[in-house]
This record gives C-alpha cells, structure tokens and sequence, in this order.
C-alpha cells in the first residue's frame, strides 16, 4: 500500500495531459518514475508496442477523455467494469487502468533485467477491450474521506491493543519511509486534481502504512515463534476491513478527476 501504483501514476498524469494541464514529455516523465521504459501494446489501428508518449495522443485520437484506477483483489474487483478476461488480467497484476470515453482497459506488465544492484524495470501496458459500466464499489471522495477517518481510528486502536503501534524495526523502518517520502514535497497527484483528493489519497497512505506495519511486524514474530496462527488469523482478520477502505479511497483519489468532470467529484 505504500507503492504508489503504477496505474495511478499513469491515470493521474495521462489526465493532466489530456486535460492540458501538462505537457506530454513531462507526463511522461512523471508517469515513467524510476523506471526505464514504458510501453503500450494492443491500442486499436497499431501494429505492435508503442512508446507511452504515442500511445497517450492515440487514445485521445480514439475518445479518450479520461482516465480511471482499479485496484483488484481476490474477491474484491475494485474498480472493474468486465469482462471477465481484463478482471483476470488486472485482478493478476492487482492494478489497471480504464479509459473514460473508449471502451478500453490498460494492465501492467513489469518485467525485472539486469544484475542485482543494477535492475532496470520495463513495463509494458497491455491494452483491451472492457464493459462499459460503472467501476465496482468505487466511492466518491466524500465518502471515501468519512471511511477513511473512521479506518484511521480503528486501525490506531486495533495496533495499540496488539502492542504493534510504533514498536519495532519494521516499524520504525516504514515510519521512516513515509516520513521520507512526505517531507520529500513528493507531488501525490498531478495538476487539475482538486485539493480534497490530496488529502484523501495522503490518509489512505497513512492507513496503509499502519496496516503494513501490522503485517510485517506480526510476520516478523510469527516466524519467530511469537504469534500463534490463531493470533495472526485474528490479527489479518481484523485489518482486512481498513485495508480494503484505504484501497477504495485511494481509487476514489485517483479517479477524482474524471468524476469532477461527470458532476460526482463531492457526493
């Protein structure tokens, strides 16, 4: 949950490109990250993979209007529209894209070379048809920020009565790298995305990172003979409802600005 998804990179600056907010090489840019190469193959009227920069004109030129986030996993397609052989693909991969105005959906592909120390990281976005229907159990940024909340006070109380909450090195670790990550004045969304969608994307981070935190640490003990497996099925139990509210918020972030533009982006 601490990775920002590759597909809301993509979603957040493919809008600002189509919305004209930034120009191509620097969506691109953005979208990329530490990566070393993006590609799109299967886009309708191309012959084979096409570079991101290409591929973002040719669905504008295809109806393109906007870009949404899914966020799959097994038993919960967030964020999917079908058929069913795109939900596999996504639900496989745990993210994809859908495109507003084309019938089409984008799922990730990564692919690790290069010796250890030295990985350089390619990705290909295979491109597919979709149904075109609502996205699954995808809030509005209203109630995805009211969800949130209640989440944040769960999951701080769920940790202090596991004695999980600020202890240990994976703790602190994780803690560092948000910390890290939010003093760094890391851009969360791209221009046009209204401030509220900020806010909402930022506290589903930081609910992410006390579930992960809950995780590793609960792992860490489990191997080491500390945690039964009757206490770590309660403990995941538990954790599995915040997790799946910080996941639907940080959908509902991304999505924001195609939903601002259907009248939805404040329900």
């Amino acid at each position: 949950m601490l990775a920002e998804p590759r597909s809301g990179r993509l979603a957040a600056w493919g809008n600002a490109l189509l919305a004209g907010f930034v120009a191509p090489d620097d969506a691109v840019q953005a979208v990329v990250g530490e990566d070393s190469v993006h590609r799109v193959e299967g886009i309708p009227g191309e012959p084979g993979p096409i570079g991101l920069t290409l591929a973002l004109g040719r669905l504008r030129a295809l109806g393109v209007t906007g870009l949404r986030v899914a966020l799959p996993v097994p038993g919960h397609p967030l964020g999917l529209s079908g058929p069913a052989e795109f939900n596999t693909a996504a639900l496989a991969a745990g993210e994809a894209v859908l495109c507003q105005g084309a019938a089409l959906g984008l799922v990730p592909e990564v692919v690790e070379a290069g010796p250890r120390g030295d990985v350089h990281v390619e990705v290909v976005w295979r491109c597919a048809p979709v149904r075109e229907a609502p996205p699954a159990d995808v809030p509005s940024l209203s109630e995805a920020e009211r969800e949130l909340a209640e989440a944040l006070r769960e999951a701080t109380a769920l940790l202090s009565r596991l004695d999980l909450a600020g202890s240990g090195p994976v703790a602190q670790a994780a803690a560092d790298a948000y910390r890290v990550r939010a003093e760094g004045g890391r851009e969360l969304l791209a221009p046009g995305y209204p401030p509220r969608a900020v806010r909402v994307l930022e506290l589903a981070q930081r609910v992410g990172l006390l579930v992960s935190v809950a995780d590793e640490y609960a792992s860490e003990h489990r191997t080491g003979g500390a945690v039964s497996a009757a206490e770590w099925a309660a403990r995941s139990g538990a954790l599995r409802p915040v997790e799946r509210t910080a996941r639907r918020a940080q959908v509902a972030a991304y999505n924001a600005y195609v939903e601002a533009g259907e009248g939805k982006g404040n329900r």
